[in-house]
Parts: structure tokens; C-alpha cells; sequence
């Protein structure tokens, strides 16, 4: 694996989902009123406030957040290839969602939104990939620049 590269992309993956996590299960209504920030509102148009709902974005937000640095820290094959597989079916039908309700927001709205969204499966998959998954096979074990076993 090319741990730096894996590293990064991994806290890249966890530090929104820790930024949201935290802003959503701390504060439900400003993220429901503000979320993204900066004069934008992408959770409102979407429907009524339901204060559990936000929570529980939050607090999954949350527990992606620490086992995706759980993953960076540790770089664990299994769990490497689980925290990417999570993240892509999370950033995946997280997009699938949001592709089919975009009427409610202008163009630059609608852009940004699939734009930031798409970032998250194909991050994921460019990991998997730069991690070497499928990886390999069951019982081999990783070698070092040198040939020897680690």
C-alpha cells in the first residue's frame, strides 16, 4: 500500500464527516438551517426539520468519522478495504438521493451539490485502487521492498 497517499485520502474522507458529524448532532437546527455555510442552505429545501433525523446524520457522521481514522492510523488491509467500502456505498447513494431532488436549488446550488457529493465515492475508489483491492489473496502476507515478510 502506498501508506501516504492511503493516509491522506482517508482524512480526507473523516475530517468532514467529523466537521458534520459534530455540527449536526451538536447544533441539529443551525445544520438544518445552514448546512453548507456560507450563505447556502442545501438540508432545508429538502423538506420540514426533524430534529431526530439531523441527530442521527449527525451521529453516523460521527462513527464513520472514527473508525476512518481508525483505518489512517492503522492501515489495516480488512479494515481499510471495510472503511472504503462504507464510504462508497454511503458517498454513492448519498449522490443517487440528491441527483433526483436537485428542483429545489438554482444551477450554481445544483452544481455544487453533485459536485461535492461525486467527490466522496470517487475518492473512495481511487483509494481502493491505490491500496491495491481486491487485495491479496486470502492468507498471503505483505512483503517489504526487500522480499521479506512483514
Amino acid at each position: 500500500m502506498h501508506e501516504r497517499i492511503l493516509r491522506i485520502g482517508l482524512f480526507l474522507l473523516g475530517l468532514p464527516a467529523l466537521v458534520l458529524g459534530v455540527w449536526a448532532s451538536a447544533a441539529p437546527r443551525s445544520f438544518y438551517d445552514d448546512f453548507p455555510g456560507a450563505g447556502m442552505a442545501w438540508v432545508a429545501p429538502d423538506g420540514p426539520f426533524n430534529e431526530h433525523l439531523v441527530r442521527d446524520v449527525g451521529a453516523l457522521n460521527l462513527a464513520l468519522a472514527i473508525v476512518t481514522f481508525a483505518a489512517m492510523f492503522a492501515l489495516g488491509v480488512t479494515l481499510v478495504r471495510a472503511v472504503l467500502a462504507a464510504w462508497l456505498v454511503e458517498g454513492t447513494l448519498h449522490l443517487v438521493y440528491h441527483w433526483g431532488h436537485l428542483a429545489p436549488f438554482d444551477d450554481a446550488d445544483q452544481i455544487a451539490i453533485v459536485g461535492s457529493l461525486v467527490l466522496v465515492p470517487v475518492l473512495a475508489v481511487a483509494l481502493a485502487f491505490v491500496a491495491g483491492l481486491p487485495a491479496q489473496p486470502r492468507g498471503h502476507r505483505a512483503l517489504d521492498r526487500a522480499g521479506l515478510p512483514r
